[in-house]
């Protein structure tokens, strides 16, 4: 296997690494506020956490890099604060796949929290448990087939992406260039041999996702 791929596989998987516990910090807040809430809002809020599942990627993709772009307010922000922009490095990345991966998280998560029902929490708050304990020490808990079908979906999506992460990061090698963009760029110079090799891998490791989920949601209690 050449030396530039596997600088690709190694910048995928520190990628979806990274990704995946953002993911789990800022997805956790936003999957419990949607299971529990009767805001007249969680409609919209539900609608904009699920919009990268129907958008297009490149479309997603071209409005992160006009946002975070120097002309973009993010770019400006980040410029002002002296941080550079995003776009074509490796943090760019890192924001474009949590945006892009943030439903693959939230929802599984979302669906534990609501099959948890009322009854667990009440009874928490009988014995005098606060909100933030019963949370942690009940909630949690109960969800955790949620918080790793969530975990397991966001780390393999983000190990799949391409569009947005072409978009928004190009085709750097070592810096943005992952695995995706990598076959993409073995087929394009005509080098199949090469591409079969990292198309093989995603491949089993697509499979092998599949079969965790499966035997999760076999082996979950009903």
């Amino acid at each position: 296997m050449h030396a530039d791929d596997l600088a690709a596989i190694w910048l995928t998987l520190k990628l979806a690494t990274v990704v995946t516990v953002l993911l789990l910090i800022v997805g956790t807040p936003i999957a419990w506020w949607l299971a529990r809430t009767r805001s007249i809002f969680k409609g919209a809020i539900g609608a904009v956490v699920a919009l990268p599942l129907v958008l297009p990627p490149t479309v997603l993709g071209f409005y992160l890099l006009i946002t975070l772009g120097p002309h973009g307010p993010v770019g400006r922000l980040t410029e002002s604060l002296g941080l550079g922009v995003l776009p074509f490095t490796f943090p760019g990345l890192v924001v474009a796949s949590v945006i892009y991966s943030l439903p693959f998280v939230v929802q599984p998560i979302q669906n534990a929290f609501e099959a948890i029902g009322e009854r667990p929490l009440e009874a928490a708050a009988t014995l005098r448990a606060g909100p933030w304990d019963a949370f942690w020490s009940v909630a949690v808990p109960l969800a955790r087939p949620g918080f790793i079908t969530g975990a397991i979906l966001g780390f393999a999506h983000t190990v799949g992406e391409f569009g947005v992460v072409l978009m928004i990061g190009g085709n750097i090698p070592e810096k943005t260039r992952v695995v995706s963009v990598q076959i993409y760029d073995h087929v394009e110079a005509l080098e199949y041999a090469q591409a079969h090799w990292l198309a093989g891998a995603m491949v089993v490791f697509s499979f092998l996702v599949l079969m965790a989920l499966y035997t999760l949601n076999r082996g979950r209690p009903r």
